[in-house]
This record gives structure tokens, sequence and C-alpha cells, in this order.
């Protein structure tokens, strides 16, 4: 399939676009290996240096040449390793960290444009006035149709208090709306929460970042304060891309029993063979207080439906393998992205680092999830008219130089190209994004349904595998009962 198609799944969505990476950090080292260097081959790295430095057309920076051949030898290994510099470093800390320098909107892309799906409450743009579908036509003067949803956020951002110019274009507006606005230090909120109807919640995490185990724990003490007696819980993991391992192992603790493993790892380094635990040390290593300790007993035993689709990766993936294990949880949706490596960042400078991936991830059963994903127990589609843009969406085994799954070759398959992707492309301009979590969120239906034990109407892909007389539809099980941990098959350190 072309890219162009595959870039506008990626971007119809509407979501702010996010890491799906696991991240570890390592202080600066200097490695010896032991093995001696490639002498023949660094000689025609420094005489194609040479011949670039005498015979290109123009001049060019050495610190430039250096510093791509170092970008361009990371890259080379898999999608997920890469050489960052000074900005892109900044960036990915700053995303992490789950905050930034900007004006706080959550955006996406439409008809060419940047849309508004969100101001960030109580930041700037919130304060200004610029609202949810909005659309923005120009940054500083500068028109920005046509511009990546990428290029555009990073004009908004930039140093705190300095000031930008956004340019809006309103419904029932006749002239465009210019806004002038202070930035300033952004906190993203990777937690939201809120009880459906009486008896039933909802709790999404959008990214897992460095505070997203405190923020969870605050979110489900007040839906246990408004409403004591939950029948149901929904964990919405979808279009989750992931983000730091510790937020997947405290979110997973909090739902299964004490010091049960979560997730383990194997590659080349010995410190890359791990096992972790729902303890403490792996979810909030530095914190005084353990953040789940007042959690609701209840929460234990609470019923509950994650639901997951393709733009769930890494750590998500880790949380939703996890309780599906020990089943935990009914998982509903659709494949997920199947990133199951983990990246650890290692310092270059103060100001630049690399990237790389250095092992592979397992659920407590052992299950590889790299280039595979997770299946969920329900296929449900996106909307009740089918999987929207679900067929156009970019998976990990599509990627080039994608790691291969080391449990389980076969998963390692590209998907059959698609066809007419001229009116795959018209579907995707014609489809809009899903409001997660509000009434017409057709998969939270679903979920709800399932607790309710009322038919579940399932993807075309499982209603073909359903009973004779509940076809297209699904009953639920009966609550599952709490998991005895499993033995994790390699030893903790």
């Amino acid at each position: 399939m072309g890219n162009k198609v595959k870039s506008i799944g990626l971007i119809g969505l509407g979501m702010v676009a996010g890491v799906a990476a696991s991240f570890q950090f390592s202080a600066i080292a200097q490695k010896v290996t032991g093995a001696p260097l490639p002498l023949e081959e660094l000689r025609q790295l420094s005489d194609v240096f040479g011949l670039i430095k005498t015979d290109y057309v123009e001049s060019v920076d050495d610190k430039k040449l250096l510093t791509e051949a170092i970008s361009g030898m990371v890259s080379s290994l898999d999608p997920h390793s890469v050489y960052l510099d000074k900005k892109a470093f900044r960036e990915m800390r700053e995303t992490v960290a789950g905050k930034f320098v900007g004006i706080g909107v959550e955006v996406g892309l439409e008809d060419g444009y940047i849309k508004v799906v969100s101001p960030i409450e109580d930041t700037p743009a919130f304060k200004a006035g610029i609202k949810a579908g909005d659309v923005i036509t120009r940054i500083d003067g500068t028109l920005i149709k046509g511009v990546s949803l990428d290029e555009s956020v990073k004009k908004m951002r930039g140093e705190p208090h300095s000031k930008v110019s956004v340019t809006i274009s309103r419904k029932d507006e006749d002239k465009p709306l210019v806004f002038n606005i202070t930035r300033e230090e952004i906190r993203v909120q990777s937690v939201k929460a809120k009880i459906i109807e009486p008896g039933y919640a909802w709790l999404r995490i959008s990214q897992f970042q460095e505070p997203t185990v405190d923020d969870m724990a605050k979110k489900i003490a007040a839906l246990y304060q408004q409403d004591p007696h939950i029948k149901g819980l929904v964990l919405d993991l979808r279009n989750d891309p992931g983000g730091v391992v510790p937020g997947a192992i405290g979110v997973s603790a909090a739902f299964l029993p004490k010091d049960s493993v979560i997730v383990s790892t194997n590659g080349q380094l010995l410190s890359s063979k791990e096992t972790f635990y729902g303890r403490q040390e792996f979810y909030a290593p530095r914190a005084k207080a353990d953040p789940l300790a007042k959690l609701p007993a209840a929460l234990k035993d609470v019923p509950m439906v994650v639901l997951v689709n393709g733009g769930s990766a890494s750590a998500s993936e880790i949380v939703a393998g996890a309780l599906q294990d020990y089943k935990r949880a009914i998982i509903m949706g659709s494949q997920t992205f199947g990133k199951g490596s983990v990246q650890t960042l290692r310092q270059l400078t103060a100001d630049t680092a690399v990237k790389l991936t250095t092992a592979r991830y397992y659920t407590p059963k052992n299950r590889a999830i790299q280039a595979r994903g997770i299946t969920p127990d329900l296929l449900v589609d996106e909307s009740a008219d089918g999987d929207g843009l679900e067929r156009l969406r970019v998976r990990e085994a599509d990627l080039q130089k994608h790691l291969g799954n080391d449990k389980d070759p076969e998963a390692d398959v590209k998907r059959d190209p698609l066809e007419d992707e001229q009116s795959l492309a018209v579907l995707a301009k014609k489809t809009k994004p899903v409001e997660f979590g509000s009434k017409d969120d057709f998969q939270l239906a679903q979920a709800i349904n399932h607790f309710k034990g009322l038919p579940v109407k399932l993807a075309k892909a499982d209603a073909a595998a359903a009973p004779a007389n509940d076809v297209g539809e699904s009953k639920p099980d009966t609550p599952p009962q709490p998991p005895k941990p499993l033995q994790p098959e390699t030893k903790a350190k």
C-alpha cells in the first residue's frame, strides 16, 4: 500500500502525535566490547568523508556530515533506534515527563489544515478562548496548509514566555480570528476518568508518562468516591502509543494480585534479561510512598474490559498482555500495533543521546508481542458501520527493518496489500475521529453491554466464528476470578 494512504491512516484519528516506545534511562557510559575495530571499513568512511569535503558541489559542514553518519548508522538497525540531536533529545525528555512549552492544544490534521481537537484546560490557549473544532490556518502569519502535523506542532512550541500568533477559522465566524498567545510550560494529563452511568466507570490512559501511575491512582480514588459500588471498569488504551515501562507496570499492578509478574525482557546485555513484578520498586522506585497503596480493595476484583486498537502500542501492549494472561480482563477492540521491543537511552553528551533497541519484552506467559501485537478476546469494530480507519493503519510488521518475533516467526508477515487505495483515501477523508468516552463511542458502548450481559456486536471476522444462534453477537462470560501468580521463566534480579 502506498505511503500516501498509510499517512492518511496515521493522522486521520486526530490525536496528538505520540512516542510508541518504552524508555529506560542510563547514565553516560563508554563501553569497550573487546572486539577489534574494523579498520578497513573505517578507512572507507574516512575516504568518503574526504571525497565529500573536496569534490561535492558545495561546502558541507564537518559536524553536519559526522552527525548524519551517526544518525544513519543507528537508524539502519530498526525503526525505533534513533540518534537524538539537541532539539530531539529535549523534545523526547519533555514527552516522557509529560510536559512541554507551548500554547496547550491537542490537534489533528483535517483537509490540509490543523484542527483543534481540544484545548487543554487552564493553558494559554484555553484562557485565550481557542475552542474544540477551531481550524488553525496560520502560525505567526505563515500559511500552514499542507504543512505536516509535526512541523505545525513545532511552530507552536518554543521558549517559555515567548509569543506566538495563531490565526483561527471558526464556524459561524465571518472573519478569521487572531490570537496572540504567550507560551508556557504545559502539563499533559495522560489519565482521564468518569462515571459513564451508575455502576460503570471509564478510565483512559492516552500515554504512559512519569506521572501516569500517580495520576491514575488519584483518578481511581475519585471514581470510587463518586460511586463506591462500581460494577464494571473500562480501561481505555486505544491510540495509546506507549511510553515509560514503569508506568505500564504500575497500571497493571493496580488490578493484579500483589507481586504478580507483569513483563519480562531479554536481549544481548545481561542487564536486559529481567523480570518485572508488580511492586513499588519496579513502578515507583524514587517515590517515598507507594502510589497504589491506598487504592480501594474492590479494584482487584471489579470486572474489567480493556479497549485497544491498532494505535495501542508498546507499554499499552504490556498492560493488555498482562491482564489477558491472568484472565483479569476481557480485551476488546482490534489487533494492537505489535511493538514488543525496549529502547534504552544512552546519553552521548549533555545534549545528545542514542535511543537504542536493547531487548524484546514478553507477557507473563512468555508470549512475544513483537510484530504480532495483542489479539483481542472480542473483536469489535470502531463503529456500527465497520472498522473505519483501522484498515488504513500501519503496524509494526509493515515497517521496514522491524525486528522479528523470536517466539512465533509466522507473526513476522506483512498484511496483504489493500485494494483500491483511492477509495480508502476517500474513506479517510470522510471518516470523522471518534471522541473516546463520548455517547457516540461505539466500542465503549459494547464494553458496557458486556458488563450488563447484553449482546455485543462483534466485528465481521469474529462474528463468523460465533455460534449459529448468536451470529454477530457475544454475551459475557462470568466475572473473572482472581488469578494465581504465574511463575516467571526467567529469574528476577
